[in-house]
């Protein structure tokens, strides 16, 4: 394999709080680890780490080790469930939820040590549109919104797109669909934020999928496991399955943006060939 090959950069988001983002974040990364790919999961919620909890794994270092310069980034990758690795975030750290500029800079950059090693990065970021939130989408690939039906939802995933596009320029938005109540309104809930972004916004938005409401995701958050490992069967396990097919045929990044972003190193090796 070509060892300066593009790393896909997904960011989990969507604004507002509760609407399932990790429970995405962790069954995706499971589910394209199921197709070969090498995969680590960063909890980006930097000071209100749950990812490790959410799984039951427990870590001898974190990212506040790694900024205070007590070990390496490799240092702090965990071996998560179905051979994924996951970097694990600080608990309850208030310095992490205000990081300036040149440390989420650092943060970014720092990932360029393990490139060698990995096929896919997906990052799960925190609520709302502070700047943690905003330093690592912007820095991402791929940008994938995950909605629910409540009001809320929509209006926050509508909030933070506007931000994104207003004030950055970025225009192109993956959407998914979580704790679908019925086989119809994942695609109805896309069209009605699509019919906010035609309206207000020049954006593109793509539907990705919808995750079925199932009583097992609730059952493996009280197990502390995955539900995509824990009920490999269930209906949202094998909604995973779907888009994790979806996601792999995305296109490779081929050349820098000309801002900060993870792997840069490799997007300029490649775009000068």
């Amino acid at each position: 394999m070509d060892s300066a090959r593009s790393v896909q950069v997904i960011a989990v988001t969507g604004g507002k709080g509760g609407v399932g983002k990790t429970t995405v974040a962790v069954n995706l990364s499971l589910a394209l680890a199921k197709l070969g790919r090498r995969v680590v999961l960063l909890d980006g919620d930097l000071g209100l780490a749950n990812i490790d909890v959410l799984l039951g794994l427990s870590q001898q270092y974190t990212l506040v080790d790694l900024f205070e310069g007590r070990c390496e980034l490799s240092d702090v990758l965990l071996r998560g469930p179905g051979g994924i690795r996951i970097v694990p975030a600080a608990s309850g750290i208030q310095s992490m939820m205000h990081l300036s500029p040149a440390q989420h800079a650092g943060l970014i950059h720092a990932f360029s040590e393990i490139g060698d090693s990995l096929d896919v990065l997906v990052i799960d970021t925190a609520a709302g549109i502070g700047s943690s939130v905003i330093s690592l989408v912007r820095a991402a690939h791929e940008v994938l919104l995950v909605v629910c039906d409540e009001p809320t939802s929509i209006t926050d995933a509508y909030a933070l797109i506007k931000l994104l596009n207003r004030d950055y320029g970025m225009d192109r938005f993956r959407v998914l669909v979580n704790m679908e109540q019925s086989p119809k309104e994942g695609r109805a809930l896309f069209a009605k934020l699509g019919k906010i972004t035609d309206r207000f916004l020049s954006v593109k938005l793509q539907y990705v999928g919808a995750v079925p409401y199932d009583e097992c995701a609730r059952r493996a958050v009280q197990k502390q496991r995955a539900i995509y490992e824990h009920f490999p069967r269930s209906k949202c396990a094998l909604a995973f399955q779907e888009i994790a097919l979806k996601v792999d045929a995305w296109p490779l990044p081929a050349s820098p943006r000309g801002h900060i972003e993870f792997f840069v190193d490799r997007l300029v090796h490649n775009s000068r060939r």
